[in-house]
């Protein structure tokens, strides 16, 4: 998709953010409390944390979204990637998550890590893409996830 640009979290933006997220996580699990903490309120959460929101953005249109978590100095946490349905299967995903691993690069990050199912497969096939790793699960801090990824940036 020609014309994609990414653009960071403003608050106007926390709406696109939670529906894009609540549609993917409600299809296919359910919300966890951290989830409702962060989709409500990213700015608490995440951002001022240490971590950064991005959207991809075509034509004054939101196709989908990305969030970095900090977990340490030199590690993000991939968290809360979802593409609209409407803009699925068209590199939106892939786009997301090369512009995450990008910016956790100039953040200081050496290496980015994800939770996720295999269930998911479209999600999959981009972290492998991009190059992430399937690593032990650790923390066992989501429910939902029974597969954790790392890749170094």
């Amino acid at each position: 998709m020609q014309n994609l640009e990414i653009i960071p979290f403003q608050a106007e933006l926390q709406p696109e953010f939670e529906a894009i997220n609540r549609e993917w996580v409600e299809e296919l699990f359910s919300l966890e409390p951290f989830d409702i903490a962060q989709l409500q309120s990213p700015q608490e959460t995440i951002i001022e944390k240490g971590g950064a929101i991005y959207f991809a953005k075509m034509n004054d249109q939101i196709l989908g979204t990305v969030g970095l978590s900090k977990v340490d100095k030199h590690t993000f946490e991939l968290i809360k990637m979802g593409v609209k349905k409407s803009a699925q299967g068209k590199g939106v995903g892939m786009f997301l998550g090369q512009q995450a691993l990008n910016k956790a690069k100039e953040m200081g990050a050496n290496k980015v890590v994800l939770y996720t199912h295999t269930k998911l497969q479209s999600a999959l096939r981009i972290y492998q893409k991009l190059g992430f790793k399937e690593v032990p699960v650790r923390d066992g801090k989501y429910c939902r996830c029974d597969l954790m990824m790392e890749v170094d940036v």
